[in-house]
């Protein structure tokens, strides 16, 4: 069979289909016929029409079944696979043992994919080598800066954070978690930056002005420049801070940001526009009505790119023993969470870390529950706009497929190191890794813009109930 070419299969599959049918029809009426003499010749025609209609449904269904085996689910198989490879830079061989009754298609996918691969491969070759060239320019600057007694943030004209070198890092972490695309009012008083750049704007010039905190019990001596193109500096005097320069974080920036255009709804703006707060949670158990969380950790991603620096690994106090069998899962102890934040805090400080993004979880609806249940203790709203990898792993790999997060990472090439699997942080990495390999696969779809996923991934919510 895998010698004959597919048009010739497909031929065999509406033989097989033409042929059986006239086969049950003959077949019904020779029955019908056989009980002419016990019943009127009506019967016999009636008896037959049915036999015939059972046989033909039957038959319609074994060939369908073994079209969507042997065809449909290898087109569909190796549609994803090269997708992964176009869009998602997957180094992964493309499996042709699925598609071995598809003719010469799988082979020829095989030589595109492979010429795909040698030609990525000289592309990244060059492309590293202008990195390593940009990155060792980059960490002389941040050495410079690290020497320089003051915090600076470059802001957009909409008031969103652009870059912070490691001192601002400190500031901005005192009144919550320092992230990138980010309201500069997340951070300090909006009445203080409203009247410097009122001043600012009218002068032209650099003006000087006292920010306080968010918090209001912070306040730095600060200056604002402004810059070409509508965003401007701020400059804040970290010289009173206790910083030390070896301690100090990289520089973290984003000038895309600068010019990124957004949909007038969320539902219009494009994906690699938004902004994505990617979390995990590790539990004393898998019931979210009573277990509770042991261990967050999240990571951020603006731009299609994961954010370096930007996460939280944070261990919580449950307020009860961890069972033996969870702790064998997770490695997460009672000796580790004694002492460390609660539920409440702990929420709070992820609450913080995803403002203004869309929280991404792999099986999100488990993941929310538990800060669902807790939202009154928390004192907050999760109205956040939610993706989950495995609907999107549904959209892309089709919902026929395993979906797990380790299939997931076999298919798109990711690496969990073995030390970080079922760890908060090393699985909210993960996810984080493959949803950057998936945008530009859904963009290769033509799912655009976040209201056009959303449609696609509520088709296969029926997934996330079975796995619930």
């Amino acid at each position: 069979m895998e010698k004959l070419g597919l048009r010739l299969r497909i031929f065999l599959f509406f033989s097989l289909l033409g042929l059986g049918g006239v086969a049950l029809v003959l077949g019904a009426l020779w029955f019908g016929h056989g009980r002419v003499a016990d019943s009127s010749v009506a019967d016999g025609f009636i008896l037959a029409a049915i036999v015939a209609t059972f046989g033909l449904l039957a038959l319609t269904i074994g060939v369908w079944l073994l079209f969507d085996e042997n065809v449909a689910k290898p087109i569909e198989a190796l549609s994803a696979q090269l997708r992964a490879k176009a869009h998602a830079g997957s180094g992964a061989e493309v499996d042709t043992s699925a598609a071995r009754y598809l003719g010469d298609l799988a082979p020829a996918a095989s030589a595109v994919s492979n010429a795909l691969s040698q030609t990525a491969l000289s592309t990244a070759e060059r492309i590293a080598a202008e990195t390593e060239r940009l990155a060792g320019e980059k960490a002389r600057l941040t050495a410079l800066l690290t020497e320089i007694p003051v915090a600076m943030v470059l802001v957009s004209a909409k008031d969103q954070i652009v870059l912070y070198d490691g001192q601002a890092a400190e500031v901005l972490s005192q009144q919550g978690v320092a992230r990138l695309n980010a309201a500069l009012t997340d951070y300090f008083d909006a009445k203080d930056l409203t009247s410097a750049k009122a001043r600012m704007h009218k002068s032209g010039k650099e003006v000087s002005f006292i920010a306080r905190g968010h918090d209001g019990q912070q306040s730095y001596d600060a200056r604002m420049k402004p810059m070409e193109g509508g965003g401007y500096m701020l400059i804040i005097d970290a010289a009173h801070l206790d910083i030390a320069p070896e301690a100090a974080r990289p520089l973290v920036y984003d000038f895309d940001l600068l010019n990124q255009q957004v949909g007038e709804t969320l539902e219009d703006t494009p994906l690699r526009h938004l902004t994505y707060a990617v979390f995990d949670t590790e539990t004393t158990g898998l019931l979210p009505h009573k277990d509770e969380i042991v261990q967050i950790g999240a990571v951020r991603i603006v731009n299609g790119r994961i954010v370096p620096g930007e996460r939280i690994d944070q261990l919580v106090d449950p307020g009860r023993p961890i069972p033996a069998a969870s702790t064998k899962v997770h490695h997460v102890t009672d000796a580790m969470v004694a002492g460390q934040p609660d539920i409440a805090e702990a929420g709070r400080l992820f609450h913080k870390f995803a403002r203004g993004s869309v929280i991404v979880a792999h099986n999100a609806p488990f993941d929310m529950a538990f800060l669902h249940r807790h939202k009154a203790r928390i004192g907050v709203d999760w109205d956040h706009p939610i993706l989950d990898t495995v609907l999107l792993s549904a959209v892309l790999f089709g919902a026929s497929q395993i979906h797990t997060l380790d299939a997931l990472c076999d298919r798109l090439d990711v690496t969990i190191p073995p030390e970080l699997r079922h760890t908060a942080l090393g699985d909210a990495v993960a996810t984080a890794e493959v949803l950057v390999k998936m945008l530009p696969m859904l963009e290769g779809r033509g799912l655009t813009t976040f209201g056009a996923v959303l449609t696609e991934t509520r088709r296969h919510g029926r997934l996330l109930e079975d796995l619930n």
